[in-house]
């Protein structure tokens, strides 16, 4: 066989597997009118560099890996959100949802280059065996931490429940290294923390959206009216985002049934949808305070944004990040998955979530007053679909409105308590318990 021949062969191959890919990633979204031919007519070029680099490349590569970079190179000249998710990433993302894996129950984060335990989840292996906050895991059963990619450190650690695997910490104070053989098993994690406040005032909060947040939260509610709530502070703060289904949960706790919760809106009539909460449930009355920050994204902002548009809640904090877009998770054939951006959120009033955010009521200047540098937001990212000011070259900087949440606190002050809450606490106390006290 020619090479010639050989070439023109991999033109076709190529050209036929590219189609298929592309086929597979849209075609459960939407079909695109077979007219605009002519991005495919670029396929060719594609096949060509694709059988060059195979047939002459100074090593010898995998077709499949090329293919995949391809993709993730294609998909990066759109926006931030929308990626290419690997078999092995595209399964990892379905447990994260369900909230329900093997493993030991901590949480953990790359601290100045130094895996650390965040916090180990109460009643969870992890928590029985005694790790601590704080503690630096420096070895996985006997393979160094030093560099490991964190996805690398959560494939080590998660596995089939019944099974251990060993860490070894540094721990503050301690001269020696401390090991921990831990055993897996099936760990549950609660986005949803609660308790009571001074002056019967609940305190809600969400940390994630997953499978049966909306379910805690009503739960919660349910538990702490019955111990004689009178008012509720729902706390999204440093929430970045999840299941748009269970934001739409969430914002049903608080509203009563026909009340629109969000909007979508994207190029085909098929993205378009409304969400509208169902039915009354105890919540629906309580008089509410919720705290957002610039790190409340996504089905954060959507709670905050109906709750705020419908005049259930005012909203305490800065404004939020902005992530107002709509991502479809497609699984392809071959295990992997596209997460394609297809539409953008609105909340009840119109207002856009894209690029803006939402702006508070009553803003609290804490992350300003403790000198820390303006947290990133979605206009910040490469990339970002613009707002309608960007769009139009405004560019306009955040500028504080509402109300102030009184004078600024020191750094030390912050560390001592938390005045975003105390905020809230008071707003409600002035606004509605105290005069009920009084009447």
């Amino acid at each position: 066989m020619s090479k010639k021949y050989r070439l023109s062969g991999w033109m076709i191959w190529a050209g036929a597997l590219a189609l298929l890919v592309a086929g597979v990633a849209v075609g459960p979204v939407t079909n695109p009118a077979a007219s605009e031919t002519s991005a495919y007519s670029e396929l060719r070029a594609f096949s060509e560099v694709l059988s060059l680099v195979e047939e002459n490349y100074v090593n010898k590569v995998d077709a499949k890996k090329l293919i995949r970079g391809a993709i993730r190179g294609m998909l990066r000249t759109l926006d931030p959100h929308t990626t290419y998710l690997n078999p092995e990433f595209f399964k990892e993302m379905q447990v994260e949802t369900t909230g329900r894996f093997g493993g030991l129950g901590v949480e953990i984060s790359i601290r100045d280059g130094v895996l650390t335990v965040v916090t180990p989840i109460e009643d969870t292996p992890a928590h029985k065996v005694g790790v601590q906050a704080g503690d630096q895991i420096v070895f996985i059963e006997k393979d160094p931490t030093k560099d490991m990619p964190l996805q690398e450190v959560v494939k080590k650690l998660r596995g089939k429940p019944g099974t251990k695997v060993k860490i070894t910490v540094r721990r503050k104070d301690v001269k020696e290294l401390l090991d921990f053989t831990i055993t897996r098993q099936i760990i549950r994690i609660k986005s949803v923390r609660s308790r009571m406040l001074a002056g019967d005032i609940a305190y809600i909060r969400v940390r994630s959206f997953q499978n049966g947040t909306g379910r805690e939260v009503k739960d919660a509610l349910s538990s702490l009216m019955g111990e004689g709530a009178r008012a509720l502070v729902l706390d999204l703060r440093n929430n970045p985002g999840g299941l748009l289904s269970q934001a739409v949960s969430v914002s049903d706790v608080f509203l009563e049934a026909g009340s629109l919760i969000v909007y979508t809106k994207g190029r085909m009539t098929d993205q378009e949808h409304r969400f509208t909460s169902t039915h009354e449930v105890p919540g629906g009355k309580i008089p509410m305070a919720v705290l957002v920050n610039a790190g409340s994204a996504s089905a954060s902002e959507i709670v905050a944004g109906a709750l705020q548009d419908l005049g259930r809640a005012k909203l305490i904090g800065v404004k939020t990040f902005g992530k107002g877009s709509v991502q479809t998770v497609v699984p392809l054939s071959d295990g992997s998955g596209l997460r394609l951006t297809t539409a953008l959120y609105f909340t009840p009033k119109g207002r856009r979530i894209q690029g803006e955010g939402i702006e508070p009521d009553i803003v609290s200047e804490v992350e300003r007053s403790s000198g820390v540098a303006r947290m990133m937001r979605e206009k910040d990212l490469p990339g970002h679909l613009p707002s309608e000011a960007e769009k139009k070259g405004e560019g306009k900087e955040d500028a504080p409105g509402g109300e102030q949440a009184g004078p600024s606190q020191t750094p030390a002050e912050e560390e001592r308590k938390d005045t975003q809450l105390e905020r809230a606490v008071k707003y409600l106390m002035d606004s509605f318990l105290d005069k009920k006290m009084g009447a």
